[in-house]
């Protein structure tokens, strides 16, 4: 110190010296602490992903890596946490540092192999195997893997040319046992479901393009080739998501924005026609079909679709035979739909058909037998059975869905033709009486809300099978009696 008192140059680098060794000092303080830090993070990452708590752990390792980017097992243990969370494309740059950093490092080679071999990189993948064996022939690990990179190549090979020969149940079998080491390489299964596609089984196409979608960043084909795949399966829902993850990618992409239009409009008129059934509305409902068909002619689903629920909106019309010829249209593109077939048995029994209703109905229960099915069979089997007997429908010449003064109107004028006051020979006068009877049972009936409802569902309320006490028709077990209740018509009447 004494002699840094000196005056002159060799004084002011005596100072420097001193200034030097005063800034080490707090340097290698500085360094200290942060060092502590860094071991502070690392230790918190460690516990923390050994409690599974994962974000967390990554949060520190991050720390740790900023702190230290020299540190390869930094880089390595936060490529375990992003193994841990599923994120393998994030851990893939973490372990290649950390081999850079320390080239043998033979954990972080073995598992950046590992992951490259599930991605489809086989000759990269390979490499890594290599190396691993070359500093450690007995890794049993390492040949394993190597073993399955090679078959990965020979499986592919066998595959495509299996493809260019058309021979597409050899190339989904080659591709499959291929995906089972190579779950994350895309293009295996998108050469899958272009086979499942070709063989028409789009399903199965649409179960192998789907994971497509998150194993490339940018995967527009995937998601215009779904889109399509789920618009011809009648699924426009599921349609427009993945077009418009499409357009999410690039809104400008021409041909994933024409197919959106496309199906964005459809989805719009198919959605509409059923808030319109819901609310009753049934001839707007049946417009609003006819436009769906006129949006999408060419797709079989669409069309059909369209006309199974005009089939049913006529029937809720009481349109008996405009339904009936409808169904039988929707029946013969689409054989097998229940629904069909139960609209048109309903059809049938507005048009008092019930020997056709009864085959329809049981039809469809060989497809399906539901309750509804079982239900609307037991109907019309019992309105079959009642129109054998008498049909109170019939019997005034009105329809099913006739109202009260439609009813009434026929009720009058059929007993004013078979009054039997109007017959002077005794034979006519009873066949006018049995006939007046039925009319006026029939009006009885049909006028009557709870006995209308009864004989609709297949009972008649005035067959004495169905009351207690028995007894024939002219003991007329209600308080009915058709020459006391006949309105204006006032005769007399001898029984014999």
């Amino acid at each position: 110190m004494e002699s840094c008192r000196r005056t002159g140059l060799s004084g002011v680098l005596c100072s420097l010296s001193l200034l030097c060794v005063i800034l080490d000092i707090q340097l290698d303080g500085v360094l200290g602490a942060a060092q502590a830090e860094i071991e502070h993070h690392l230790e918190m990452g460690r516990k923390l992903l050994a409690a599974g708590q994962l974000a967390e752990a990554l949060s520190h390792y991050h720390s740790a890596v900023e702190g230290d980017s020299k540190n390869y097992l930094t880089f390595y243990k936060r490529a375990a946490v992003f193994l841990a969370m599923g994120k393998s494309k994030s851990a893939l740059p973490d372990l290649t540092m950390a081999i850079q950093l320390k080239p043998d490092f033979l954990a972080a080679r073995l598992q950046r192999g590992n992951i490259l071999l599930k991605q489809g990189s086989t000759q990269d993948a390979r490499e890594d195997f290599e190396a691993v064996l070359q500093r450690s022939p007995d890794s049993d690990e390492a040949q394993d893997q190597l073993m399955k990179a090679h078959e990965l190549e020979e499986l592919q090979e066998v595959a495509h040319a299996a493809y260019h020969q058309g021979d597409y149940s050899t190339t989904i079998e080659m591709m499959g046992r291929a995906i089972e080491i190579s779950p994350w390489d895309p293009e295996l299964r998108e050469l899958r479901a272009e086979c499942y596609i070709r063989m028409g089984d789009p399903q199965k196409a649409i179960q192998d393009l789907t994971p497509t979608t998150r194993l490339r960043n940018d995967n527009r084909a995937a998601f215009l080739k779904l889109s399509l795949l789920h618009y011809s399966q009648g699924e426009h829902h599921e349609s427009l998501h993945h077009i418009r993850e499409c357009l999410k990618l690039d809104q400008d992409d021409k041909e994933c924005f024409s197919h959106y239009k496309q199906v964005k409009k459809l989805s719009k008129q198919l959605d509409s026609a059923e808030e319109l059934i819901q609310e009753e509305r049934h001839q707007d409902a049946i417009e609003k079909y006819e436009s769906v068909m006129k949006t999408e002619p060419k797709v079989a689903y669409y069309t059909n679709l369209a006309k199974e629920r005009i089939c049913y909106c006529l029937v809720k019309l009481s349109s008996a035979l405009e339904a009936i010829d409808m169904c039988s249209e929707a029946h013969q593109r689409d054989p097998r739909n229940t629904n069909v077939l139960r609209d048109r048995a309903e059809a049938y029994i507005l048009n008092q058909d019930y020997e056709k209703a009864v085959e329809d109905y049981q039809e469809a229960r060989e497809f399906d037998d539901n309750q509804e099915i079982r239900e609307g069979l037991e109907r019309a089997q019992k309105l079959l059975k009642i129109s054998r007997k008498r049909d109170y429908y019939k019997i005034l010449g009105v329809g099913r869905s006739a109202n009260k003064q439609e009813i009434l109107k026929a009720y009058r004028k059929l007993a004013q033709q078979w009054h039997p006051d109007n017959f002077q020979l005794e034979s006519e006068k009873k066949e006018a009486e049995k006939k007046f009877i039925d009319i006026a049972s029939a009006k009885e009936v049909l006028t009557d809300p709870e006995m209308r409802q009864k004989f609709d569902s297949g009972e008649d309320p005035l067959d004495p099978e169905n009351q207690q006490g028995g007894g024939g028709r002219e003991s007329w077990p209600f308080h009915f009696d058709p020459f006391q209740s006949g309105g204006s018509f006032h005769f007399k009447f001898q029984h014999n």
